[in-house]
C-alpha cells in the first residue's frame, strides 16, 4: 500500500492454529482475547516500510567470534547484560549508548544488539544519521498517496527499537537540531529506548546537537559505554606494510 504497510500484519492463517487469522480468539466467556500470534504480526506492521535489514556485513556478528571477542570485554559485557534484559529494557525504555574512536566496534556491537532484537520479534529500525535525515526530508516532497512526515515521524517513534549510527556526523542546521531533538524527546516522553553509536564524547556531542538533545540521550540510554583504542580496519593494513 501507498503508506507502506503491505498489510496491517494480521491477514494471513494463525502459524499456532488458534485464530482465523485476525489474531484474536473468541473465548467461553464470549470476550475476545488476543492470539499468541497477534503481538509479532503488529511488530512485523509497526516495521513496515522501515530499514530493518543487518547489513550483510554484520549479519554473522556473535558474541564468540571476532571481531567481538576483540573488542574491549567490559562494553561486551554490557551489551551482553541488556540484551539479556532485553524484554525489560524495551518494556521501560532502556537504550545503549557507543561511544569511541573510529574502527573500535561500535557498530558492530549495535547491529549485534538490532539483530538479537529482530530475531525475538520485535521491530527494529536501523538508520546512519545521515540517511535518517534524508529519508525524513524526502518526506517533504511527499505526493498524494506516499508517505508523509507526521506518518514517517509516528512510525520512527513507535517502533521498539531504533538503532541510529554516526550521530554526530552531520552538519550542524538549526533543522538537523530541530529533527534530532523532537525524535529522541518523543521517544524520551513514549518510554522507547535507542540504540545510538559516535565518534563524540560527552562535551563535543553537546556542541553538535545540543544540550537538550544529549541530557535526554543519557535519560534514554544511561552514561556512554567507551570504546577507544586504534583501527581495527587499518590492522590488516599495517601488517602489511
Amino acid at each position: 500500500m501507498a503508506n507502506g504497510f503491505a498489510d496491517n500484519g494480521t491477514s494471513r492463517a494463525c502459524p499456532f492454529g488458534r485464530c482465523d487469522g485476525g489474531g484474536w480468539i473468541l473465548g467461553e466467556d464470549d470476550m475476545a482475547h488476543k492470539c499468541d500470534c497477534l503481538e509479532p504480526r503488529l511488530s512485523k506492521a509497526r516495521s513496515s516500510g522501515m530499514n530493518s535489514v543487518i547489513p550483510r556485513r554484520y549479519r554473522g556478528v556473535s558474541f564468540d567470534r571476532p571481531p567481538v571477542t576483540e573488542i574491549d570485554a567490559v562494553v561486551v559485557n554490557a551489551v551482553r547484560d541488556w540484551i539479556d534484559s532485553m524484554d525489560r529494557n524495551l518494556d521501560e525504555g532502556h537504550g545503549l549508548w557507543l561511544m569511541g574512536d573510529t574502527g573500535t566496534g561500535k557498530t558492530t556491537l549495535a547491529m549485534l544488539v538490532s539483530k538479537e532484537t529482530l530475531k525475538r520479534g520485535h521491530s527494529v529500525a536501523i538508520f546512519s544519521l545521515p540517511k535518517l535525515l534524508a529519508r525524513i526530508r524526502a518526506t517533504f516532497d511527499a505526493q498524494m498517496g506516499e508517505e508523509s512526515y507526521a506518518e514517517f515521524f509516528e512510525r520512527l517513534c513507535d517502533i521498539d527499537l531504533l538503532h541510529i549510527d554516526d550521530l554526530g556526523a552531520e552538519k550542524q542546521t538549526e533543522w538537523v537540531l530541530e529533527q534530532l531533538y523532537a525524535l529522541i524527546n518523543e521517544r524520551y516522553e513514549r518510554e522507547k529506548p535507542i540504540v545510538v553509536t559516535t565518534n563524540l564524547d560527552h562535551v563535543q556531542l553537546e556542541a553538535q546537537i545540543g544540550e537538550r538533545t544529549v541530557s535526554r540521550l543519557v535519560e534514554i540510554c544511561g552514561e556512554a559505554l567507551p570504546l577507544m583504542g586504534e583501527d581495527a580496519r587499518l590492522k590488516p593494513r599495517l601488517r602489511n606494510e
